[in-house]
Parts: C-alpha cells; structure tokens; sequence
C-alpha cells in the first residue's frame, strides 16, 4: 500500500513514520511512505504559499495553486505507476470532516493508493478542496496547528490493517474497536504485582474460558468507559445484560 502525504513539513512526517512497527513494515515492503512538500510547486520566487483571506480575517491562508500543482503531479506519477490513470482517494484532514474509526480505517485499508492533504495557517482555499478532495477526515473536536499529526495517526492505524504489517495477524483483530468493543484487559509478568494477582482464568490453560472470559471483559469495559459503542456492537442476550448491570452500577 501506498501512502502520499502533501505536507509544508516532510521531515515532521518522515521522522514520525519512519520507526517502529510503521518503519519496519515500510523496510519489508508491505507500505511505501513518501511526504511531498507542497512548497516545491509554488510559482512565487520566494516560495510563498500562503495569503490574506478575502473579507478579512486572523492568519493566513494555504493559495489553491501549489496544492492543486502538487495533487496533479502525484496523480501523473501514480498513475505512470499502475500503467493507467485512477481517480486517488485524496483525504483532508480537518476538524470540519468525519470523525475517524476503526470501520473507517479497514475501509481505507482496502485501496492501493491515499493522498493525504495536510493544511496549515487557517486551513486552505475552499475553491481547490472542491477540485481534489474525497473524504474529509477528523481525529476529533479540536484543533491542531497543522495536518500532519493526523494525517500520520490515519496512516498508522490504516497501516496496521495491511497484511505482513503487524507480525501477530490477529493482533488487529482483537484489538480496541475491531468488533465494536473495548479490548478486554491485558497481564504479563510477574503473576503477582504490587499484591495484584492476575486473574485465575488467565493461568488455567483453558483456552475457551479465557476466550469466554476475554469477551466478558470487553463488554464490561466498553460499558464502563464508552457506554456510546454499545448500540453499534454485536451482543448476545447474555452480554446486553450484563452490560446492563454494568450502567446501573451492579458490576464495579
């Protein structure tokens, strides 16, 4: 899978990207990760690519014709790439736009290629967001100072959902948000913390009342911490009630 970032900041990408489980996958060939500086396509000597808003106002606005020459010059090489030429997903991410998930990410796992336009200043020139841009992305109801942190944490968690990505291929599978839940918790070493025991069951060898047990956490989690998720998960009879004693405070 390929990821281009359209960004003032390359480096920030690169460097954040570039470590870890992301940075191995990229060494393995699983994900490309390329960060092109929106700069590169200005036609001002200075390299300017921002200006004043019209009607007034704070800050400073990205202009339409960099971003525009840089989405056109990704999309040529994209498509000199795949021996055709394809429409790109390009993502903007904004505080304006859908907020990301999990079900999200597994969409966005499933293509080839994601353009992601990070903005800065005040944001970018509404008139070129309506030439390129597909899907408006939100991390959340805040406001960052530019798109490069969440363009790399949708890359990160779109990563994972790649295959040869994470080592462990259920790992993606039954983390946080992947069947709708919380992750049930989790223990290592030693067996006794702090005169915290880890929980029997974990300890018994049995693999389906762990499973049994695992699931049963995961409701009780998901109903203590985010109530919210329960109305889109999968339960049975059994674990609505359950889930049930939880919100009316039965189960601590």
């Amino acid at each position: 899978m390929h990821f281009h970032v359209m960004t003032l900041f390359p480096e920030m990408v690169l460097d954040g990207l570039r470590t870890s489980i992301i940075g191995r996958a990229e060494e393995k060939g699983c994900i490309s990760i390329e960060a092109v500086n929106i700069r590169d396509y200005t036609l001002d000597k200075h390299k300017k690519v921002d200006d004043y808003t019209y009607g007034g106002g704070a800050g400073m606005l990205m202009q339409a014709q960099p971003v525009y020459d840089c989405w056109q010059a990704l999309e040529e090489r994209i498509a000199q790439r795949k021996g055709a030429k394809h429409r790109t997903r390009v993502i903007y991410v904004t505080p304006q736009g859908e907020v990301f998930h999990q079900k999200k990410a597994a969409e966005l796992s499933q293509e080839e290629d994601l353009i992601f336009l990070c903005g800065h200043y005040e944001g970018i020139d509404e008139r070129v967001l309506e030439e390129i841009v597909t899907d408006y992305i939100s991390i959340g109801d805040y406001v960052l100072t530019g798109g490069e942190l969440p363009a790399m944490v949708l890359i990160d968690a779109v990563s994972r959902l790649v295959p040869g990505v994470l080592n462990n291929g259920e790992s993606a599978q039954t983390e946080s948000h992947a069947n709708g839940l919380l992750e049930y918790p989790q223990y290592s070493r030693p067996e006794i913390w702090h005169e915290k025991q880890v929980p029997p069951v974990l300890l018994s060898g049995h693999h389906a009342n762990i499973e049994k047990w695992r699931r049963e956490q995961s409701v009780i989690r998901t109903a203590k911490r985010r109530p919210d998720l329960l109305e889109g998960a999968e339960l049975t009879k059994d674990e609505k009630e359950l889930a049930k004693e939880v919100l009316e405070n039965k189960i601590l």
